[in-house]
């Protein structure tokens, strides 16, 4: 005689993943206005999250490529979520209810999945382009303990090479320009301009990027400045 008592753990945790698809599922159906508005604030407000914490997040990591396509993502998600859930899912429970063409009928069997496809096609692109409107500007100044250093940064980044000096400079011993990690130049006397080829900058998230170090006399970080052309 056969133990029933007994489930194999396999066929549980199938059972399990089957359930919660089928449940995300329902959500994602759902089509009545309270729904589809919760979802399209939901996907908004994630939309949001990631896109300006990704932006945040690169003025620390200036040459991730994760960080770009999940700014991406955030970005594309703030539109395509309620394009989705208010315009793609209604459309394709009412056609699936209604049409009687076999191809609009085999086309809207799969509409969730090409919806989804062209979604992440988009963010790829968007991530790859990098578009101007998508990238936020946290970083032009920030870096470890200040200290007593008072310091103000002038750089012109529109010519070549790329220039910056200190204004005003209290308790700094020197500075260096650094692009991708390594030192461009260095100045060890007021008001220490610095000067770096275009071409030897970094590529960061909104465009090449340099990096200004103010140092004390034992080469430790006073400030850092973060540029971008």
């Amino acid at each position: 005689m056969t133990d029933t008592s007994r489930t194999n753990p396999r066929t549980r945790l199938g059972g399990i993943v089957r359930q919660a698809w089928r449940d995300l599922l329902s959500v994602y159906y759902a089509n009545t206005p309270v729904w589809r508005w919760l979802k399209s604030g939901a996907l908004v407000f994630l939309g949001l999250f990631l896109w300006m914490g990704g932006n945040v997040l690169s003025a620390y990591w200036i040459d991730s490529t994760a960080l770009r396509y999940a700014i991406a993502y955030g970005f594309v998600l703030i539109a395509w979520g309620p394009f989705t859930h208010l315009l793609v899912v209604p459309a394709v429970i009412r056609l699936r209810r209604t049409a009687e063409n076999p191809t609009v009928r085999r086309i809207v069997r799969h509409g969730s999945k090409i919806n989804f496809t062209t979604f992440l096609v988009i963010v790829a692109v968007v991530g790859t382009v990098g578009p101007g409107v998508m990238l936020l500007d946290f970083s032009s100044e920030f870096g470890t303990d200040g200290g007593d250093v008072t310091a103000e940064l002038v750089c012109d980044t529109d010519g070549d090479p790329v220039t910056c000096e200190l204004e005003a400079s209290e308790g700094v011993d020197h500075v260096v320009l650094l692009a991708g990690g390594e030192e461009i130049d260095r100045s060890d006397e007021p008001p220490y301009a610095v000067s770096a080829p275009r071409e030897s900058l970094s590529e960061g998230p909104s465009g090449s990027q340099f990096v200004i170090e103010l140092r004390d006399a034992d080469g430790d970080t006073l400030r850092r400045f973060i540029r971008t052309v």
